[in-house]
Parts: structure tokens; sequence; C-alpha cells
């Protein structure tokens, strides 16, 4: 199959459809040969935008021909995965789209299908963004992507059954098209409900069987998923020094899985807060189906409205902190600060980014658009002075990059492998963009442009917590536990 002709030559019976079709009925002739002559000009399209990719790959055109692209000097397509532009306007949208996610947004309406390993389909993502095509072939390129246009509008005119699809496809593609800019209460709200409020069904569907959407613990690659959470929550447990009788606040609580972790293993008396009415209800019946109402409490409610002072001996915020927004870190951790008590401890369990702010690029638009509208991260040196600057003493600093790539890796195969079921509860688009957007948050996590990190804090001054001198308390199992095993 070579770089430069289409392997199945234009027409399906192996010539053009104008040389071989006989003079049938107006309409239907009109839309076939479009069709092919769309082909042509997709394929050349499709050289031009790929030409310096460094590998091949293999693409198929709505018509039923294929071809190879990019790979300078090589014929074999990378056999991991291929590209199927279901129509024209996927391609022309290449060229002509103002919007930088166009590719993606093809895939999610469907217009565009990723067949094989979607983590190797990913590496386009640097080269689309890099694309800068010479200003001679970027006009010669728009000129055939507004003729490619031109034949998509006319197969519409036709009403074709894919067509149709699409249109369905776009209408359901879940944008959040609010702009988050101060990260008031209704905003974080409104944010919260268009992410966690999609379908508990949906989320139960890969996630562990205690739903906790955030970075596991892996003490061995193989590791389960469900393994790896429990071992989290143990492990956020024993770097908190939870006893019995003391009071734990969970802040942005999820499903319930740490409070409820945390009073059943440790005699905690655990109260959550979420801003999620979905998560809410679950975590209510949970905790009633444990028997810990009366130790395990939660409510919904934004941070900023908690009251009182020196009211929990410990509070942890896992996978929370991102949707604060920067310019509120301060007074997220002064919160923090008020409501714990003055031997108290901190856990703050959040992703960062390798770049200090949260400056536009691809992937944060893709973020804040489609999965996160609240979504900010800084890099781990900025959180810890916003920590250091709320008068917190930090104790303990532990980073989580490889665990967050696994867990990742572990939810996409887990949706893939119940796509069927997925679509019971959401549209085809909405699963579409959670398995870009895991796939490509993993590939982040692996290249180091993501980061996670658990930071645990306390007060500073003559009551501050007495941690361990050792971090052995983490990693050995206490008496009793060493017995039961034997």
């Amino acid at each position: 199959m070579g770089d430069s002709s289409l392997s199945a030559p234009l027409g399906r019976s192996g010539t053009r459809v104008s040389d071989s079709t006989p003079a049938i009925a107006g309409g239907v002739y009109r839309a076939a040969e479009a069709a092919y002559r769309g082909e042509d000009l997709a394929a050349s399209l499709l050289r031009r935008v790929f030409r310096h990719l460094p590998f091949s790959i293999a693409v198929r055109l709505w018509t039923g021909g294929s071809l190879v692209v990019g790979g300078v000097g090589t014929q074999a397509a990378d056999a991991r995965f291929s590209l199927w532009f279901r129509n024209p306007q996927a391609v022309s949208a290449l060229i002509l789209g103002r919007d930088p996610l166009r590719l993606a947004e093809a895939y999610f309406r469907s217009e565009l299908d990723i067949e094989g390993d979607l983590f190797a389909a990913l590496r386009l993502k640097d080269h689309l963004e890099a694309l800068k095509l010479p200003l001679s072939e970027r006009l010669s390129a728009m000129l055939m992507a507004r003729k490619l246009r031109h034949i998509n509008q006319h197969a519409r005119r036709e009403g074709t059954g894919a067509d149709a699809a699409s249109r369905a496809e776009r209408r359901s593609l879940p944008t959040h098209g609010r702009t988050v800019r101060g990260h008031s209460r209704d905003e974080n709200r409104d944010a919260i409900h268009f992410h966690y409020d999609v379908s508990n069904e949906f989320y139960r569907l890969w996630l562990d069987r205690a739903m906790v959407y955030s970075c596991a613990y892996f003490e061995e690659p193989g590791d389960s998923l469900e393994d790896a959470q429990q071992a989290k929550l143990e492990h956020i447990c024993r770097k908190l020094l939870l006893r019995p009788g003391e009071r734990l606040l969970d802040i942005g609580c999820g499903w319930g899985a740490l409070i409820i972790h945390a009073a059943r293993h440790h005699g905690v008396r655990a109260h959550g807060i979420t801003l999620s009415e979905k998560q809410l209800q679950v975590a209510r019946r949970r905790i009633a189906e444990a028997g810990l109402e009366e130790r395990v409490t939660v409510e919904l409610k934004d941070y900023r409205d908690l009251e009182g002072r020196a009211l929990f001996d410990k509070v942890s915020s896992v996978g929370m902190f991102e949707h604060v927004g920067l310019k509120n870190l301060p007074l997220y951790f002064g919160t923090v600060r008020r409501l714990l008590t003055p031997d108290g401890l901190f856990l703050n369990h959040g992703i960062t980014h390798e770049q200090a702010g949260w400056d536009w690029n691809l992937s944060t638009e893709f973020i804040n658009r489609y999965v996160f509208p609240d979504g900010q991260l800084d890099n781990i040196s900025n959180i810890q002075r916003f920590i250091e600057d709320a008068r917190f003493e930090i104790t303990d600093v532990e980073a989580l990059r490889a665990h967050y790539a696994l867990t990742l890796r572990a939810w996409v195969a887990r949706l893939e492998r119940r796509h069927a079921r997925a679509l019971e509860y959401v549209s085809e688009a909405t699963y579409r963009v959670w398995r870009l957007y895991m796939s490509a948050c993993a590939l982040e996590f692996e290249s180091g442009h993501l980061g996670v990190y658990q930071v645990l804090a306390s007060k500073r001054g003559p009551q501050h917590a007495r941690v361990p001198l050792t971090r052995r308390h983490l990693y050995l199992r206490p008496a009793k536990e060493h017995a039961a095993a034997e």
C-alpha cells in the first residue's frame, strides 16, 4: 500500500465512477459522483497535513477507499491504529476549522473513528499542534478544503443516514458552554454538576467498587484497581495518624469512600462535603448500609460556607483543590487552617502542572470545555508556597505521578470493555469524551507534564502536630494485622 495513491482506486469496482457507471437516476448518480470527487481532494489534503509525520498511518475514507499518509520514506503503516474519516467535513475541518480541537470534536461527533490503540493515536496531537504549512501550501490546502466542504454540503442536501447520525451526535456533544471566570459559588456548583452528575451508574462501570475517583496507590504495577484504591484510602488514613474518636473533615468527599473507610477501620467521626447532589445520594445510602450513620455524615456544601473554628482534628482534601481556582487558594487553605485544631493535620492530594499558572494551550482548553470547566492547575512549588503562606508547616510531600498513569489506564480499559453498557447511561459523544480525556491524561502523567502530590501539613506553632520521626508507620502493618495474616 503506497504512500502516494489510494490502495483501492476511487471507484469500489476499481475504476472511476464516471467511466464505468451507466447513466442512472440523477440524484443518486450526482451524490456518488460528488463522493468520489471528494475522495481525490481528501486524499491530497490528508497527504499535505500529515506529510511530515514521523510515522505512517492508515486512513480510510467515507467512500471505502484507503491510503497511507505520513512517514517519509516509510511504506508500512503503524499497525496499532488507523483513522476512518466518515464524511468530507471531518477532513476539511483540519484546515478550515478555527478551533484547535477540531480533530477531537470530529471524533466526539463520530465523524472520525480511531480504530485500534487510542493511546498510540494520541501521538498525532503534537504533530497537529505544531502544524505550520508554508503560505502557498496553506492557501492551496484551504482552496481544496473549501471544495471538499462544498461537496459535503451537497451530500447533506441528499439527506444521507450517516449525516443524520452525525447531526444527532453534534447535538449531544457535551460542552459546558460557560466560561468560569471568578470561581464563584454558583460557577463551582454548576461546574461540579456538569462533571460529576453525568450518571452515577456511568461512573460505577469503570471505577472500583468503592467508587474512588482519584489516583490509586499501587504497591506493585500489577495490583488490581480494587486493591490499589483500598491501599490509597489506608495510606491517607495512616498519613493523617487517625485515632479512634477523632473528628475528620473530608472536603470534596465524592461518593463517601474515604469517610466510610476512616470510620470503619480507624474509629473516627467523619464528615464529608460535596457539591454534587448525585454523589450525596450515593454517599448517604452507603453510610446507612455500613451502619455508620451515628459516626459519618455528609452534606451538600461549599467549603467557603463551613463555619466555626478548630472543629476537626484532621482534614483531608483528595482531588478537590483543582476546582478551587488559583486566585482562591489563599482562601481555601485559610479556611482549612481555621477549621483545624492547633495540633491537627491536613492532607491535600491534588494534580499539578509542570509549568506555573494555567496558561491557555490545547490541553487546558480541552479540559475546561469538555471535562472540568473550573479546573486550574499550578506547579508543586507554588502550591507549597500557598500552603506555607497560610501558616502551615509542611511535614511530608509524596509524588504519585506514576500511580495516576496506572490508574487512568485501568479506568480506560474498564470503560472500553463496557462500551455497550455505558451507552445505556450516556451518549456515544459523552463516552468518547471520557475515553479520550482519560487516555490523554494518562500520557500526560507518563510524560511528566502533569503530576500529583500528597502534601501533609500542620499548623505552625508550639502546639503543632507531632508526627513520627520516620515514615515506617506508613508501610509496616500493625501487629494485629500481622497476626491475622499468619
